[in-house]
């Protein structure tokens, strides 16, 4: 399993097209094979900030969600509506159950 985070941080006057761009792109991204959930955050010390937690089943699974041509729209359209450079980080983990 994969473990996706990433941030953008919105202009003042961009922060509610941002955000609904956001909440868009993770309801068509929970649609896609292999991803376990998608999910968007306000920051809550800057409520300029959206943080995003994503599960992907697998290397491949995420692969194809980026390949997208919506995915590369969404971040082409997010760093439009950004203050700055946003960043995404990947992990890959094991489940382990007690």
């Amino acid at each position: 399993m994969l473990i996706v985070t990433g941030s953008a941080t919105a202009r003042p006057e961009t922060i509610a097209e941002m955000t609904a761009l956001a909440l868009e792109h993770v309801r068509r991204s929970r649609a896609e094979p292999g991803c376990l959930s998608h999910e968007v955050h306000v920051d809550a010390e800057n409520p300029l900030r959206l943080t995003f937690l994503e599960r992907w089943a697998d290397d491949a699974a995420l692969a194809a969600h980026f390949a997208l041509p919506a995915s590369k729209d969404f971040v082409r359209r997010l760093r439009a509506l950004s203050a700055s450079s946003g960043a995404i980080e990947i992990y890959h983990t094991t489940r382990v159950t007690l």
